[in-house]
């Protein structure tokens, strides 16, 4: 692993696996693995603790793999200016870091929407995978509506953290919980810094800026990834798996290849998951990229 100073002078811990003749695709989404009583909780939802080794794992037999926890690290050292051209600017940095020129970029959820920010940004992109996170109607406005809710509550909060316990999850099963009244104990400064990134994409038009994408582009979602938040962040929906199949014609027509993974329990979690992603996007990228020709 290689330390690299980002523009807000925090260093993050990057890795670079595979074989150096092989074509590199960047994985910003390469979560730290996890143990113990932290890891079990992960399994109760679904989700894999060792997300990040087992997606490089996957693919470093076919692809030298760019790899680093970006969410992890805004979490540890929250961004002042979270726009879509620091994260740019800090994608292209790490990779002028490790001496890459160009790569394929794998992103799901907002590292999705960084992706699709990335690709309008540079030349230097392979292929463009986005999962969990539409490339054409996306949900700025309802997501930017949410993360303002999740950053009040977050502030609302931050009192009562020293007065009364909040409700811990630590070892609750997901259907256990009561999403209407949980408290938001996330750090402010974490929450306002989404904020800051759907703001600075109010204005974005994801229909008009589809020419300026040449590489090759996958997207995909789980069939049951339409997230219903309740009051306590605004009756939102965020339907990413509804408005990916509502525009899967325009984005073929666009040069997109569209994916929905079926099954009843494919939501917005499980879709992320190694064992559901790498099946879809190692062949996927092999083909694009000539790989076994």
């Amino acid at each position: 692993m290689q330390r690299i100073r980002l523009s807000n002078h925090s260093e993050i811990e990057v890795g670079l696996a595979g074989d150096t003749a092989c074509p590199i695709i960047m994985l910003p989404v390469a979560k730290r693995s996890v143990y113990g009583e932290e890891a079990e909780t992960l399994k109760l939802w679904g989700v894999d603790p060792e997300l990040g080794k087992h997606l490089v794992d996957g693919l470093a037999d076919a692809f030298q793999v760019l790899y680093f926890d970006y969410e992890g690290h805004l979490f540890q050292h929250p961004a002042k200016q979270l726009t879509a051209d620091h994260i740019a600017n800090d994608f292209l940095h790490i990779a002028d870091q490790m001496n890459i020129s160009r790569f394929s970029y794998y992103g799901y959820s907002w590292l999705a929407l960084a992706g699709l920010q990335l690709a309008i940004r540079t030349d230097r992109l392979d292929s463009l995978i986005m999962g969990g996170f539409p490339p054409y109607g996306g949900p700025y406005e309802e997501m930017l509506a949410v993360t303002r809710h999740t950053h009040r509550q977050a502030m609302a909060n931050l009192a009562d953290q020293a007065e009364a316990a909040p409700q811990s999850t630590s070892t609750m099963a997901p259907e256990e919980i009561d999403w209407n009244n949980i408290k938001v104990t996330i750090n402010p400064l974490v929450t306002q810094q989404f904020v800051t990134l759907y703001e600075s994409l109010a204005g974005f038009d994801d229909r008009s800026i589809q020419s300026q994408l040449n590489m090759p582009r996958l997207a995909f979602a789980g069939e049951k990834d339409t997230i219903v938040y309740g009051e306590a962040f605004g009756h939102e929906t965020v339907d990413i798996a509804g408005q990916l199949l509502k525009n899967a014609a325009q984005l073929r027509q666009h040069g997109w290849d569209i994916e929905r993974l079926e099954g009843s329990h494919m939501d917005h979690t499980q879709a992320m998951q190694p064992t559901t992603v790498l099946p879809l996007i190692k062949p996927w990228l092999m083909k694009q990229l000539g790989i076994g020709d």
